[in-house]
């Protein structure tokens, strides 16, 4: 009967998963707003309830009060949101605080109340799919974190079948210590099986380590979030120390759920990271985020960093960059805010997620209005404070680079399907990427450089003296007779362009080539940013309003600078 019952079961697991789940290519055009569930919003408008991230306690978000807020969130142009671990986590302050961020996992079978009821967590999913916005939920299954204090000596199996009749894990659904790896703690982080089989954390608070190596227990946690993704309605899942697991488990882990899966790989390294693009749909992409942060950091970083490990992950993983999560800020890192508090370091750091060959994620709880938290737990800050600020110069530089994001990817260019294409300045400190119909013109040459900043694309990157659109600034330019484009800022600050390619197109140039003194800029085909309502309005009418309005421009936070710097990129 057993077995019958774990047929049918299957046969409705891959039912439902075939017929409602959203696979990889479906998320493949998504862009997805991280949120820590319990920092982004309370439930009814308290926005001055007082939150200090550095007390490690609960803060009182709810999965309510994202419903309540996803006008905030779409109206950035995010159609897709990854929450925090759902799941019952340890109760009380332990040795590190309270378990407010959900990675501490107790019991697998039952939902964190300090987050709301599990109704509460169906109604959110309902809500972002009556919006066509995806639900992916944060899962852990390396560990599980037993009540506190513990013997680890006492949960090792021979101890605990000694005294069989007073032993219990205290974690659920592996309630019994043949579930979990024998205590060791992880000495060498090069030693793959030292790394996959003991344990994280410390005698203080150890994190059990589940033996996801036995086959009973594999099948356990691919029941159990099979279960999960059916009742809630789960669109993706992001998977939690990935390399803590074998490769093994992953790819029937994957296989087995149905959804797409986006795995937490922390490494600088392409080769470490490539062979997990092998057994899940896409990993976060931390080693260009390594140098991503390094390059934008100060007017010292190196750019051709960024451009050799994004050629290296094109190369080595399995499906290129494409099936990667591009970030710049994330829970478990210190934000860019906290790195440098230069406005147009900052500004050329956070567009490049949208410009990049994967899947663009952005840091919920305040990259969107400029937070500078350091350190975990100081990069926890609470959303609510800010009033869901909509006309922050971040908030809507982000918004346009969804929408242009959303117009490239329908413009009939292949935007999701043709790779980045780079061309280094000689200086060091500008670089062009080009991902048709989109050129990015980056630089790290800081607010305070006293010098012009030139690009000159001598290569054709467009139809020759075509009219680009800046979606940025709605600020016009043309394209030099090969296609090139030659342009200079004065502030420091990127840019991004979209061409004009109807002949209906009777858009004038406001400036052009290299007396275009503007700001944040990504350049477009006007045609294409026809095609999105609410991106550069008074470019889809027969002229051009001359006075630009500069109300998501970079002027409002960056003082203008003079004199020269030409690079030429050949």
């Amino acid at each position: 009967m057993h077995r019958v019952f774990l047929l049918i079961w299957s046969l409705f697991s891959f039912y439902y998963c075939e017929t409602h789940a959203a696979n990889a290519q479906k998320w493949r055009s998504r862009s997805i707003y991280q949120i820590v569930t319990d920092r982004f919003a309370l439930s009814g408008a308290r926005y001055n309830t007082s939150c200090d991230p550095s007390a490690l306690r609960y803060c009182g978000g709810t999965w309510q009060g994202i419903i309540e807020h996803l006008d905030y969130i779409q109206g950035m142009g995010f159609d897709a949101i990854w929450i925090s671990p759902p799941f019952t986590n340890v109760e009380g302050f332990t040795p590190f605080g309270e378990a407010y961020h959900g990675y501490w996992p107790q019991n697998l079978t039952s939902y964190n109340a300090h987050f709301g009821t599990v109704d509460d967590l169906k109604n959110l999913s309902a809500s972002l799919h009556s919006r066509g916005m995806y639900l992916m939920l944060d899962v852990i299954v390396n560990h599980m974190v037993p009540p506190t204090p513990i013997n680890t000596t006492a949960f090792s199996t021979e101890q605990a079948s000694a005294n069989a009749k007073n032993f219990t894990t205290g974690v659920a659904p592996f309630t019994d210590v043949s579930y979990f790896h024998e205590p060791c703690w992880i000495g060498n982080y090069s030693n793959r099986t030292e790394v996959e089989q003991c344990w994280l954390g410390n005698e203080t608070m150890p994190w059990a380590d589940v033996n996801t190596e036995d086959a009973g227990v594999a099948g356990m946690l691919s029941q159990w979030i099979s279960e999960v993704i059916s009742d809630i309605g789960v669109d993706g899942l992001r998977l939690s120390t990935v390399k803590y697991v074998s490769k093994d488990f992953w790819q029937t882990f994957v296989n087995r759920v149905g959804v797409f899966t986006m795995g937490e790989v922390l490494s600088n390294s392409t080769n470490h990271t490539s062979p997990y693009t092998e057994v899940m749909d896409a990993v976060l992409d931390y080693p260009t985020w390594f140098k991503l942060v390094s390059a934008f950091a100060s007017p010292q970083g190196n750019l051709s960093s960024v451009v050799d490990i994004v050629i290296d992950s094109q190369k080595s993983y399995e499906s290129g960059a494409f099936m990667t999560g591009a970030f710049l800020e994330n829970h478990d890192q210190p934000r860019f805010g906290a790195i440098t508090n230069d406005s147009a370091l900052r500004a050329n750091a956070m567009l490049w997620p949208f410009i990049y060959d994967g899947i663009p994620v952005l840091y919920y709880v305040g990259q969107e209005q400029g937070f500078s938290g350091g350190e975990v737990p100081n990069n926890h800050e609470p959303l609510w404070r800010t009033g869901y600020n909509t006309s922050h110069p971040y908030y809507k530089m982000i918004t346009s680079l969804n929408l242009a994001r959303k117009a490239a990817t329908s413009s009939g260019d292949y935007f999701l399907t043709t790779p980045m294409k780079f061309f280094r300045g000689a200086d060091g400190h500008t670089l062009a990427v080009s991902k048709p119909p989109m050129l990015s013109l980056l630089t790290n040459t800081g607010q305070n450089f006293s010098s012009f900043v030139h690009w000159n694309v001598t290569q054709s990157v467009f139809r020759g003296r075509e009219q680009l659109v800046d979606v940025l600034t709605c600020r016009v330019h043309l394209s030099a007779e090969n296609g090139g484009v030659d342009i200079v800022s004065i502030d420091g600050m990127p840019k991004v362009w979209f061409p004009c390619r109807r002949n209906n197109c009777e858009v004038e140039p406001l400036l052009t080539d290299a007396s275009t003194y503007v700001c944040v800029q990504v350049l477009m085909p006007v045609s294409v940013v026809k095609g999105t309502p609410e991106l550069c309005p008074e470019v889809r009418s027969n002229h051009v309003i001359r006075n630009v309005d500069y109300s998501i421009s970079w002027a409002l936070i960056v003082v203008f600078l003079s004199l020269g710097l030409t690079a030429s990129f050949p």
